[in-house]
Protein backbone atom coordinates (compact mmCIF):
# COMPACT_ATOMS: atom_id res chain seq x y z
CA UNK A 1 0.00 0.00 0.00
CA UNK A 2 1.50 3.70 -0.70
CA UNK A 3 -0.07 6.85 0.33
CA UNK A 4 0.23 9.30 -2.45
CA UNK A 5 -1.52 12.66 -3.52
CA UNK A 6 -5.04 12.76 -4.70
CA UNK A 7 -5.30 13.14 -8.46
CA UNK A 8 -7.98 14.00 -10.86
CA UNK A 9 -8.77 10.18 -12.06
CA UNK A 10 -9.01 9.05 -8.06
CA UNK A 11 -11.33 12.00 -7.03
CA UNK A 12 -14.58 9.32 -8.51
CA UNK A 13 -13.19 6.84 -6.27
CA UNK A 14 -12.59 9.22 -3.08
CA UNK A 15 -16.14 10.85 -3.95
CA UNK A 16 -17.31 7.01 -3.52
CA UNK A 17 -15.69 6.13 -0.07
CA UNK A 18 -16.90 9.27 1.12
CA UNK A 19 -20.23 8.96 -0.04
CA UNK A 20 -20.66 5.33 1.22
CA UNK A 21 -19.17 6.15 4.54
CA UNK A 22 -21.10 9.47 5.77
CA UNK A 23 -24.05 9.06 2.92
CA UNK A 24 -26.63 11.95 2.06
CA UNK A 25 -26.72 13.76 5.09
CA UNK A 26 -23.43 14.57 5.75
CA UNK A 27 -24.00 17.87 3.64
CA UNK A 28 -26.15 19.42 6.69
CA UNK A 29 -23.58 18.79 8.66
CA UNK A 30 -21.47 22.26 10.36
CA UNK A 31 -18.38 21.18 8.96
CA UNK A 32 -19.61 20.15 5.53
CA UNK A 33 -21.40 23.97 5.27
CA UNK A 34 -18.08 25.32 5.89
CA UNK A 35 -16.90 23.57 3.09
CA UNK A 36 -19.17 24.90 0.71
CA UNK A 37 -17.50 26.72 -1.78
CA UNK A 38 -14.43 26.36 -0.65
CA UNK A 39 -11.55 24.00 -2.62
CA UNK A 40 -9.93 21.46 -0.35
CA UNK A 41 -5.97 21.80 -0.16
CA UNK A 42 -4.89 19.99 -2.70
CA UNK A 43 -1.02 19.66 -1.96
CA UNK A 44 -2.73 17.79 1.45
CA UNK A 45 -5.03 15.46 -0.09
CA UNK A 46 -3.84 12.02 0.36
CA UNK A 47 -5.30 8.80 -0.89
CA UNK A 48 -3.97 4.86 0.00
CA UNK A 49 -3.83 2.96 -3.08
CA UNK A 50 -3.12 -0.92 -2.85
CA UNK A 51 -2.98 -2.59 -6.02
CA UNK A 52 -4.19 0.10 -8.26
CA UNK A 53 -7.14 0.68 -5.68
CA UNK A 54 -8.26 3.76 -3.36
CA UNK A 55 -8.80 2.23 -0.01
CA UNK A 56 -8.55 5.39 2.33
CA UNK A 57 -8.48 9.08 1.85
CA UNK A 58 -7.60 12.00 3.40
CA UNK A 59 -8.21 15.86 2.99
CA UNK A 60 -7.58 19.34 4.33
CA UNK A 61 -9.61 22.47 3.81
CA UNK A 62 -8.67 26.21 4.45
CA UNK A 63 -10.28 27.90 7.43
CA UNK A 64 -9.73 31.23 9.30
CA UNK A 65 -10.55 30.91 13.54
CA UNK A 66 -11.18 34.80 13.70
CA UNK A 67 -8.30 35.98 11.19
CA UNK A 68 -5.88 32.94 12.08
CA UNK A 69 -5.10 30.48 9.67
CA UNK A 70 -6.02 26.78 10.03
CA UNK A 71 -6.94 23.59 8.60
CA UNK A 72 -10.34 21.76 8.74
CA UNK A 73 -9.39 17.81 8.80
CA UNK A 74 -11.61 15.94 6.99
CA UNK A 75 -13.08 13.45 5.99
CA UNK A 76 -10.83 10.21 6.83
CA UNK A 77 -12.09 7.46 5.41
CA UNK A 78 -11.14 3.76 5.16
CA UNK A 79 -13.07 1.49 2.93
CA UNK A 80 -14.72 -1.01 5.26
CA UNK A 81 -12.59 -3.83 3.90
CA UNK A 82 -9.51 -2.33 5.36
CA UNK A 83 -10.73 -0.52 8.17
CA UNK A 84 -8.84 -1.78 11.74
CA UNK A 85 -5.37 -2.27 9.29
CA UNK A 86 -3.55 0.72 9.98
CA UNK A 87 -5.15 2.77 6.76
CA UNK A 88 -6.12 5.45 8.38
CA UNK A 89 -3.44 6.01 10.91
CA UNK A 90 -0.98 6.13 7.56
CA UNK A 91 -2.97 8.80 6.07
CA UNK A 92 -3.54 10.70 9.34
CA UNK A 93 1.00 10.75 10.19
CA UNK A 94 1.40 11.34 6.52
CA UNK A 95 -1.25 14.50 6.31
CA UNK A 96 0.05 15.98 9.68
CA UNK A 97 3.65 15.35 8.57
CA UNK A 98 2.90 17.47 5.15
CA UNK A 99 0.67 19.99 6.60
CA UNK A 100 3.47 20.90 9.08
CA UNK A 101 6.34 20.81 6.72
CA UNK A 102 4.05 23.19 4.80
CA UNK A 103 4.11 25.68 8.01
CA UNK A 104 0.58 25.56 8.90
CA UNK A 105 0.44 25.61 12.51
CA UNK A 106 -3.10 24.80 13.54
CA UNK A 107 -5.56 22.35 12.68
CA UNK A 108 -9.43 21.31 13.89
CA UNK A 109 -11.76 18.14 13.42
CA UNK A 110 -14.98 17.02 14.50
CA UNK A 111 -14.76 12.72 15.44
CA UNK A 112 -14.07 10.48 18.19
CA UNK A 113 -11.68 11.93 21.20
CA UNK A 114 -10.57 8.37 21.45
CA UNK A 115 -9.32 7.74 17.99
CA UNK A 116 -7.84 11.56 17.28
CA UNK A 117 -5.97 11.78 20.63
CA UNK A 118 -2.97 9.45 18.84
CA UNK A 119 -2.36 11.88 16.61
CA UNK A 120 -2.27 14.80 19.10
CA UNK A 121 -6.26 16.06 19.20
CA UNK A 122 -8.23 17.40 22.16
CA UNK A 123 -11.31 18.54 23.56
CA UNK A 124 -9.12 21.11 25.53
CA UNK A 125 -7.63 22.82 22.42
CA UNK A 126 -11.06 23.31 21.09
CA UNK A 127 -12.48 25.08 24.10
CA UNK A 128 -12.09 28.50 23.22
CA UNK A 129 -13.31 28.04 19.05
CA UNK A 130 -16.62 27.92 18.26
CA UNK A 131 -17.95 26.55 15.03
CA UNK A 132 -20.89 28.03 13.19
CA UNK A 133 -23.30 25.99 13.93
CA UNK A 134 -24.30 22.89 15.99
CA UNK A 135 -22.11 20.21 16.59
CA UNK A 136 -21.75 17.50 19.99
CA UNK A 137 -19.12 19.68 21.84
CA UNK A 138 -16.89 16.25 22.89
CA UNK A 139 -16.67 15.73 19.51
CA UNK A 140 -14.99 19.18 18.35
CA UNK A 141 -11.13 18.57 18.80
CA UNK A 142 -8.01 20.96 17.90
CA UNK A 143 -4.31 20.15 17.55
CA UNK A 144 -1.30 22.34 17.55
CA UNK A 145 1.28 21.32 14.45
CA UNK A 146 3.56 24.18 16.60
CA UNK A 147 3.46 24.19 20.51
CA UNK A 148 1.83 27.02 21.51
CA UNK A 149 -0.26 28.19 18.16
CA UNK A 150 -3.53 28.31 19.88
CA UNK A 151 -2.27 30.49 22.58
CA UNK A 152 -4.60 33.69 22.25
CA UNK A 153 -6.49 32.52 19.14
CA UNK A 154 -10.11 32.09 20.45
CA UNK A 155 -13.88 32.64 18.58
CA UNK A 156 -15.52 31.82 15.22
CA UNK A 157 -14.27 29.16 12.59
CA UNK A 158 -15.18 30.69 9.57
CA UNK A 159 -14.07 30.33 5.71
CA UNK A 160 -10.84 32.00 4.35
CA UNK A 161 -11.24 35.88 4.57
CA UNK A 162 -11.05 35.69 0.35
CA UNK A 163 -13.74 33.02 -0.18
CA UNK A 164 -16.05 34.96 2.20
CA UNK A 165 -15.52 38.22 0.91
CA UNK A 166 -15.73 36.76 -2.75
CA UNK A 167 -19.06 35.11 -1.91
CA UNK A 168 -20.24 38.47 -0.34
CA UNK A 169 -19.70 39.98 -3.66
CA UNK A 170 -21.70 37.40 -5.53
CA UNK A 171 -24.59 38.00 -2.58
CA UNK A 172 -24.57 41.56 -3.14
CA UNK A 173 -24.28 41.75 -7.65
Amino acid sequence: MKIVLETESRTPAVEKLVAEAFGPDRFAKTVYRLREGVEHDTSLALVAVDNGEVVGTLRFWPIEIDGTPALLLGPLVTAPSRQGKGVGSRLMHAGLARAAAQGHRIVVLVGDEPYYRRFGFTRALARRLELPGWVDPTRFLARELVAGALSGVSGMIGRPREVAQAESARNAA
